[in-house]
């Protein structure tokens, strides 16, 4: 059955390396995307109810905002999730160490348009 892995990267910085990565780990394809957490979230309300009468200030800190990225990517069945796992891990450090990332696996039940590398 393919698998939808998801990548969440708190350290934007490290995005092109990862990709470069997972492409050398075999994974012929992925979506990126800007996400924030639910820190974020609450940071960025406690920030506007703060300063309703400064719209300047507000827009700069909205501006310097840290966002993170979420990576989606199907596999086949017989791809090796544990080598993707540690490739990420080198680049990224360990995941179970904080604001590095999270990463998790979905059963994929149907796919419509994965195309494999020819």
């Amino acid at each position: 059955m393919p698998q939808l892995v998801s990548l969440v990267i708190h350290d934007r910085s490290k995005c092109d390396e990862l990709i470069h990565a997972w492409v050398e780990a075999g994974v012929t394809g992925l979506t990126m995307l800007d996400s924030s957490g639910l820190s974020h979230h609450l940071l960025r309300h406690d920030i506007s109810d703060d300063l309703p009468l400064i719209p300047s200030l507000r827009r700069l800190l909205k501006e310097t905002e840290r966002n993170s990225r979420t990576i989606f990517s199907v596999v086949d069945d017989d791809y090796d999730l544990e080598a993707l796992l540690a490739v990420t891990e080198k680049v990224l450090g360990p995941l179970s160490e904080p604001d590095t990332g999270i990463l998790f696996v979905t059963p994929v039940t149907r796919v419509v348009g994965l195309r494999n590398p020819e």
